[in-house]
């Protein structure tokens, strides 16, 4: 057998212009890679690169061709343990670049079986969840329109992006329109110990489902500090990016935040699921403003996991894939009715 791959970068407007603590966005820089088999099959996945993390569409672009030479040396799609080993040991960093060959490598053995990826996987399809839906940050009417349209489109779970001098403000905003949604926030790193938990006590009356990342990730014993001391459960996000830190962060919160473009592919976060549940860990899958390139195969680990945020392709004004699973916010892979990921070229 041959394999013939092939990649392609998107740069894909947002609907709206995206803040959090650290900056805003106004599009998704993404890199779409294709792998095809000798009878026609193809296998699509893709990478959306953070410069948080240190890659780019660059970096995902420069270390692809080496990658993707290990796929078309190696020749056989199944023989997934071994080619994420190599792709490994070739490229050590640029988890994005590895993440988006293991996607396509996946999505092109479930559809050689004519198999969903979750059947492939062995996994429930009627042990799913619902997504929340991302409000990012902005000036207070505009949060609130947000949230509305969000409640519009049928989504009952919701995450807040905090950061600011105002979070008290905005989570009350928020609770003013959605009184009833699951209610996640993401502090994304930027308060001090104390402060978090000064803000996580004064925020406990708009009963939040849990705080995500409320220090630095270079802070471990802050997060510790906030852990022994929050009212709410805590998420860990930027602390956690790969298998290695599961057991680093098992004292220091409540919930593994894994993400698919963090790990470095499907097999990895399946690991970190594993890894995260023997600590004693709930488990969240989160991603990156993404295609549905890359959002249709995190939706699968949809049985495994505790919290789904999985909306990344749902900011997206225009996407050239379609097929995320997901219908009013819940994911439905039951209703699935493509092999593989489910993504397909519109």
């Amino acid at each position: 057998m041959s394999l013939h791959t092939a990649f392609e970068r998107h740069a894909l407007p947002l609907e709206f212009p995206f803040t959090i603590a650290r900056g805003t966005t106004t599009e998704a820089e993404v890199v779409t890679v294709r792998v095809e088999d000798d009878d026609g099959t193809v296998g699509v996945g893709g990478a959306a690169p953070s410069s948080h993390y240190g890659e780019t569409v660059d970096t995902v672009t420069a270390v692809l061709p080496d990658l993707l030479a290990v796929v078309e040396d190696v020749g056989d799609p199944h023989q997934l343990d071994l080619i994420e080993r190599r792709m490994r040991e070739t490229v050590r960093r640029n988890p994005a670049a590895r993440c988006a060959v293991s996607i396509a490598l996946h999505d092109l053995v479930a559809k050689r079986l004519d198999l969903p990826l979750y059947r492939y996987w062995g996994l429930d399809p009627a042990e799913t969840l619902e997504t929340s839906y991302t409000i990012g940050l902005d000036d207070t009417e505009t949060m609130r329109e947000k949230t509305e349209t969000a409640l519009d489109r049928g989504f009952t779970t919701l995450k807040v992006k905090l950061g600011t001098d105002r979070d008290v403000e905005i989570v009350e905003t928020i609770r003013s329109v959605a009184p009833d949604v699951r209610l996640f926030v993401d502090a994304n790193e930027a308060w001090t110990p104390r402060e978090a938990v000064g803000k996580i006590d004064r925020l406990a009356e708009y009963d939040l489902a849990f705080v995500e990342q409320p220090v630095p990730a270079e802070d471990p014993e802050g997060l510790r500090y906030v852990y022994e001391r929050s009212s709410a459960p805590i998420a860990a996000d930027e602390s956690c990016e790969t298998l290695h830190d599961v057991p680093q962060i098992a004292d220091r919160c409540d919930i593994a935040n894994l993400k698919l473009m963090k790990c470095g592919g499907l097999r990895e976060a399946k690991r970190m699921i594993h890894a995260a549940r023997a600590h004693g860990l709930e488990v969240m899958c989160g991603c990156m403003t993404e295609s549905n390139a890359s959002i249709a195969a995190a939706c699968h680990l949809a049985p495994l996991l505790d919290y789904a945020d999985l909306d990344g392709s749902l900011l997206l004004a225009e996407d050239p894939y379609d097929g995320v699973p997901i219908s009013d916010g819940e994911i439905d892979l039951a209703g699935l009715d493509r092999a593989g990921t489910g993504a397909v070229l519109e």
